[in-house]
């Protein structure tokens, strides 16, 4: 009986708790963007924007963040002005309606398209990004259950790497923000090339494991395509 109320408590009482909490909120040059602390995966505090901006990366017209939450990245990179406009997708309807909510507040309808998705399943073909940005659950062994944290077998990636390269422009970039405590960029090697894509670059990634947190990004391509010559150097 005990684990049945474990159950009930963690899937029924605590959701609907959270949901009682008022919207916290940050700033992005002009956008204000609504959040609860339970939606940020750590996002909000990434380093997107120094990387893009000391890489030189010029302004992207459509950029998608995956596993979006809250939207912290994508709406950062739209508020400082480093993309036209932006597609954000995320499983949890509670993230999706921070996101609606941001975009309506802020009067973004034209420029910002929000889908609840099952990683990239019910995203429409017709969508076609410049650069996929995204900080997702970074643990394979650790924080199972949580939804933020957790990948079960890398299977998250897995999926992702397999179907992401329809929605990709030519030449267009996947930069993704991973955590060397939970990965190396080999732990994702064989997964990006077998899905036909690869590794451009890794920055700030260490050879093993480490026992504290280090984040650290991966630029991936589709094969072939020529890399944009922002991407160039990343890695050095």
């Amino acid at each position: 009986m005990s684990s049945l109320l474990k159950t009930f408590e963690r899937h029924v009482v605590k959701p609907r708790l959270r949901r009682l909490k008022p919207w916290r909120h940050t700033i992005y040059g002009d956008i204000r963007v609504n959040y609860r602390d339970h939606l940020d995966g750590g996002g909000r505090t990434s380093e997107y924007l120094p990387l893009f901006h000391d890489l030189g990366m010029p302004r992207q017209p459509r950029v998608f963040e995956w596993c979006a939450g809250p939207g912290f990245i994508g709406f950062a990179l739209l508020g400082h002005g480093f993309c036209d406009s932006l597609c954000l997708a995320d499983v949890n309807p509670e993230a999706v309606e921070a996101c609606r909510l941001t975009v309506a507040q802020n009067g973004l309808a034209e420029r910002v398209t929000v889908y609840q998705s099952d990683n990239l399943d019910t995203i429409p073909s017709s969508e076609q990004w410049d650069l996929v940005v995204g900080n997702p659950p970074h643990f394979i062994d650790i924080s199972r259950g949580e939804l933020r944290f957790h990948d079960e077998d890398w299977n998250l990636h897995r999926r992702f790497f397999a179907a992401i390269g329809r929605f990709l422009k030519p030449s267009g970039m996947i930069v993704l923000l991973e955590n060397n405590r939970g990965s190396t960029a080999e732990t994702f090697r064989s997964m990006i090339e077998a899905a036909g894509l690869c590794i451009v670059f890794v920055r700030g990634c260490e050879g093993r494991r480490t026992p504290y947190t280090r984040t650290y990004y991966l630029g991936i391509v589709r094969r072939g395509d020529t890399v944009p010559s922002w991407a160039l150097t990343a890695g050095k």
